[in-house]
C-alpha cells in the first residue's frame, strides 16, 4: 500500500463526498447573488440542538434550495489565531489575564496536602473586551511531568472568578517501613500547580454568530469566519483529538461551506451537541496563559489523613496483686493488648506518653496532689532520673529490646507508633548536671520549676534557651533521631508554644532532611498566631479546640475554618477527650454525648484521635477542672475491658474507622460543606468527592446530621442541594451506614434523632443519577 494511502477511519464518507461536490459546482458559479430565506418561503431549520448528522439529512429533505446563499466571490482572509504574549517575568500579564490564584503561599511557606488530597482551586480569569475565555487547573508533579489538567467554572461571571477542584496525586497506603514506600517516596516533594486561562474563540465566535445569522446581518462573513476557527481546531495539537472526533470537525467545516444550505443550517452543523460535548471537553485553546506557579509540599501518608489511639502502656495488663493488694502495673510487653484494641477498632497511630524514667524528686502523687506516696508512679512527663533520660526506656516499662520488639508487632499489624517527646526534666535529669545553663537559675541560685499560674510542676524543669540553643537543639536531634532507629515515626510534641518557634524549626528541619518521612503534632492548646507559626515550622497536625466547640453555631464556623484554606498550612486533628481534658459537655451527655462528639471528631476532621478509656465513658471530671478525675498522667489504670460491650461506643469507633477507610471523600481538610438546618440542635455538613476526581470514576458523598442533645429527641429539616452533588433531579438515594437503613432524600428533609436510638446520621449517596463526566487528563 503507498504511504500516503488514508485509514479507513480516515477516508471520505459519502455524505463529504457530496459536499466537496457541490461545493466545487458551488465556486464555479460566482455570479450567484444572496437570496433572503424570507423570500424562498424557506422551511423551519434544523435546531441547533440537533446534531450534524441530522443538518446534513435536513438539507437533502429540503433539496439544498430553502433559502439560498451567496457564493464566495473571491478567496476568504483567514481570522487570526490569538498567540500567547510572552512573559519575561512574573510580573508581566500574559494574552489572557490570571490573577490572584488560590490557594497561595503564607508568608513564604509552602501549602503542604497529602499525596492523593484534594485542592479547591480559585483564581480570576479574564480578557478585554467582549471575548469569552476559559480556565484550566494543570498539576504537575515533582519532577515536572503532566499530572492531571480539570477545566474550571466561571462561578461568578462579574467578578471573572473561576472555581475547580484538582487532586494533587494518586492516593498511597504504603507506610514509612513498607516494601511499597519506596516508591512513594520518590513522589513525594515540591508539585506546581498552575492555572490557564485561554481565548475561547469557539464560544466567542458562537455567540456572535447566532445574533447575526438571526439578524441576517454578514451572514457569509461569520460563515466563514467559523469555518476557519473549525479548520484550527481540528488541527490543533492541543486538543488531543481523536480520528473520529477530527472527522466530526471536518463534516461541520464542509456543510458551513455549503451554500446551497440555509445559512441556518450551516450555522446548525457548528453549532450543535456534538461539537457541544467535544467544545466542553476537548476546546479549542488559544492564546494560553498560564499564571504564576504556586507550589505545594506533597506528603506522605497519614500527614492529613490519620486516625490515632493513645493508651499508657504501664496501664496495659496492669493487675493487683491478690497477696500484698498493690497495683503490679503493665509494660512494654503486656501492652501489646493495647495495639490489638487499637487495630480492632481500626485505628492507623497508636500514641504513647513518654516512656522515659520518672524522677523521684518533688514527684506528684495522684490527682497532681503535691506530695506521693511510696506507691504513686509518678507522672511520665516528670521526665529523667539516675537511671536515664529522654534516650532511656523505663526499667519498670522494660528495656530499649522490649521497646523495639513492641514497634515490630505494631507495624506487622499495620500501626504507625507516635512517641511523646515533652522537652522538659524532673530535678533528677541527667541534664542538670550536665548542662546547668540549659535551666532558668533564680537569685537564690536554684532552678526555676515551671509554672502557669495558679498552676505550679514542682516535678518540672523547663528549659531556658538564652544561653545555648544550639546545644539544645544538637541534643534533641540525636534524641529524635535515636527513636527513629528504633522505629518511631511519629513524635507528638507537649507544649511546643512554650519553647522559640526558630528552635522547633531548626530542629524539625535537620531531622526530616534525614528522614523525611517523619511527621510532627503539636499539643498546642494557644493562640491562632503561635499555632499557625508552628505549622510553618513543620509540625505536620495539630491538636486544636475541637473539645470546646459544642453548640450547633460554634460546630458549623469550626468545621468550616478546620476544613478550609488554612488547612494548607494546619492541619487540626480532632480529639474529644485527652488525659488532660474532659468537657462538661462529656460529663453531662453520658453515652450519647460520647458518641455524639466521636461522630463529630471521625468526619469532622481527617485527622482524628481517641484516648483510651473513651470506650468505658470514664467522664467524671476533678473537682471544677475541665480535666479527668483520677488522672491516668499520676496513677495506673485498671480497666476492664469487657464492659467495653455495654456502652456501645467501641463499636462505633469501629464503625467510623470502617466508613473512613472505604470513603475517599472523607480524606481531604478541602471538600466540607455546612449544611442549613431548621433546628439549632442539629447539626449537618456534607463531603463530597466528584466522579471526575475520583480514582475509580465514581462519586463519592457523605452526609452527616447530629443531634447534639444528650438527652432529648430533636426533629427538623436539613436542606441540601442534589445538583451540588453532581446528580439530576430532585432524588437522592442514601444509606445509612450507621443503621444500615435506607432513605430517599430531596431539597429539603425531615430528620428525627433520638439520644437513645440513633444520635447521628452517617449516609451515602447510593445511586448518582448523573453520569460521571469523563475526566480530562492529557
Amino acid at each position: 500500500m503507498a504511504a500516503t494511502a488514508q485509514s479507513q477511519s480516515e477516508r471520505e464518507s459519502p455524505a463529504e463526498a457530496g459536499v466537496k461536490k457541490r461545493t466545487r459546482a458551488r465556486k464555479a458559479q460566482s455570479h450567484t447573488q444572496p437570496v433572503s430565506a424570507a423570500h424562498t418561503g424557506a422551511k423551519k431549520s434544523i435546531s441547533r440542538a440537533g446534531s450534524t448528522t441530522e443538518s446534513l439529512k435536513s438539507s437533502r429533505k429540503n433539496g439544498g434550495k430553502s433559502g439560498l446563499k451567496s457564493s464566495k466571490t473571491g478567496k476568504s482572509k483567514k481570522s487570526a489565531a490569538a498567540s500567547p504574549f510572552d512573559r519575561k517575568n512574573p510580573q508581566e500579564f500574559g494574552r489572557v489575564n490570571v490573577i490572584n490564584v488560590s490557594p497561595q503561599t503564607s508568608n513564604g511557606f509552602l501549602p503542604r496536602v497529602e499525596i492523593g488530597e484534594l485542592v479547591d482551586v480559585q483564581a480570576n480569569v479574564f480578557i478585554e473586551g467582549r471575548t469569552r475565555v476559559g480556565a484550566s487547573a494543570v498539576v504537575y508533579t515533582k519532577t515536572g511531568a503532566l499530572f492531571q489538567r480539570v477545566p474550571l467554572t466561571c462561578t461568578v461571571a462579574g467578578l471573572d472568578q473561576w472555581n475547580g477542584t484538582v487532586r494533587m496525586g494518586k492516593a498511597e497506603l504504603a507506610l514509612p517501613w513498607e516494601e511499597g514506600f519506596a516508591a512513594v517516596q520518590r513522589r513525594l516533594g515540591i508539585w506546581k500547580l498552575v492555572v490557564e486561562g485561554w481565548q475561547d474563540t469557539y464560544a466567542t465566535w458562537l455567540h456572535d454568530a447566532r445574533i447575526k445569522i438571526a439578524a441576517h446581518d454578514d451572514q457569509e462573513n461569520v460563515l466563514d469566519e467559523g469555518q476557519e476557527i473549525l479548520k484550527r481546531w481540528a488541527a490543533s495539537k492541543d486538543a488531543h483529538l481523536t480520528v473520529a472526533e477530527k472527522k466530526t470537525l471536518r463534516l461541520a467545516i464542509a456543510l458551513i461551506d455549503d451554500d446551497t444550505m440555509t445559512y441556518d443550517d450551516r450555522l446548525a452543523a457548528a453549532d450543535n451537541s456534538d461539537l457541544h460535548a467535544l467544545h466542553d471537553h476537548k476546546p479549542l485553546r488559544e492564546g494560553i496563559s498560564e499564571s504564576n506557579p504556586v507550589n505545594f509540599m506533597v506528603e506522605r501518608p497519614h500527614s492529613s489523613f490519620a486516625s490515632w489511639y493513645q493508651f499508657f502502656p504501664r496501664s496495659e495488663g496492669a493487675y493487683v496483686d491478690d497477696k500484698t493488694g498493690k497495683i503490679v502495673q503493665g509494660n512494654l510487653r503486656t501492652a501489646l493488648t493495647g495495639l490489638d484494641r487499637a487495630k480492632a477498632e481500626g485505628f492507623s497511630i497508636v500514641y504513647l506518653p513518654p516512656i522515659f524514667p520518672i524522677g523521684v524528686t518533688n514527684r506528684k502523687g495522684k490527682n497532681n496532689a503535691l506530695t506521693a506516696t511510696e506507691d504513686d508512679p509518678g507522672s511520665p512527663f516528670g521526665i529523667g532520673s539516675q537511671l536515664g533520660g529522654h534516650d532511656t526506656v523505663d526499667p519498670l516499662l522494660g528495656t530499649m529490646e522490649d521497646f523495639e520488639n513492641f514497634v515490630a508487632y505494631a507495624h506487622k499489624l499495620g500501626l504507625e507508633i507516635a512517641l511523646d517527646f515533652a522537652l522538659q526534666c524532673s530535678p533528677d535529669h541527667p541534664w542538670v548536671k550536665q548542662h546547668p545553663e540549659w535551666f532558668k537559675i533564680k537569685p537564690d541560685g536554684t532552678i526555676a520549676f515551671a509554672e502557669n499560674p495558679p498552676k505550679k510542676y514542682q516535678d518540672i524543669y523547663p528549659i531556658d534557651f538564652e544561653k545555648d540553643m544550639r546545644g539544645i537543639e544538637k541534643e534533641v536531634e540525636r534524641i529524635l533521631l535515636l527513636w527513629i532507629s528504633k522505629g518511631v515515626t511519629i513524635f507528638r510534641v507537649d507544649n511546643p508554644h512554650t519553647k522559640p518557634v526558630r528552635f522547633w524549626q531548626d530542629v524539625i528541619t535537620a531531622v526530616t532532611k534525614k528522614h523525611p518521612e517523619v511527621l510532627f503534632l503539636a499539643e498546642a492548646f494557644t493562640r491562632p498566631a503561635m499555632m499557625r507559626s508552628l505549622s510553618f515550622a513543620g509540625f505536620t497536625q495539630s491538636h486544636c479546640y475541637f473539645p470546646w466547640r459544642n453548640t450547633s453555631e460554634e460546630l458549623n464556623e469550626y468545621l468550616a475554618e478546620t476544613n478550609s484554606n488554612q488547612a494548607f498550612f494546619q492541619h487540626n486533628t480532632f480529639w474529644p477527650t485527652t488525659p488532660d481534658i474532659l468537657t462538661a459537655y462529656l460529663r453531662d451527655n453520658g453515652i450519647a454525648g460520647h458518641a455524639v462528639r466521636a461522630v463529630l471528631a471521625a468526619l469532622g476532621s481527617p485527622s482524628w484521635g481517641i484516648y483510651n478509656g473513651y470506650e468505658l465513658i470514664e467522664n467524671v471530671q476533678c473537682g471544677q477542672f475541665e480535666e479527668p478525675n483520677d488522672n491516668e498522667k499520676y496513677e495506673i489504670k485498671i480497666r476492664d475491658w469487657q464492659k467495653a460491650d455495654d456502652y456501645g461506643i467501641s463499636e462505633l469507633l469501629t464503625r467510623l474507622n470502617q466508613i473512613r477507610n472505604a470513603h475517599p471523600a472523607t480524606r481531604t481538610y478541602h471538600d466540607l460543606h455546612v449544611l442549613p438546618t431548621a433546628n439549632p440542635a442539629l447539626v449537618a455538613f456534607y463531603r463530597h468527592l466528584p466522579a471526575n476526581l475520583s480514582e475509580n470514576g465514581t462519586a463519592d458523598t457523605v452526609i452527616v446530621v447530629v443531634n447534639l442533645d444528650g438527652h432529648n429527641a430533636q426533629q427538623g429539616s436539613v436542606h441540601i442541594e442534589p445538583s451540588a452533588l453532581g446528580l439530576q433531579g430532585s432524588e437522592i438515594r442514601v444509606h445509612d451506614e450507621l443503621t444500615g437503613r435506607n432513605f430517599t432524600w430531596s431539597y429539603d428533609n425531615y430528620v428525627s434523632l433520638a439520644p437513645w436510638a440513633d444520635v447521628a446520621h452517617v449516609l451515602t449517596v447510593r445511586q448518582q443519577d448523573a453520569p460521571a463526566p469523563r475526566k480530562s487528563k492529557r
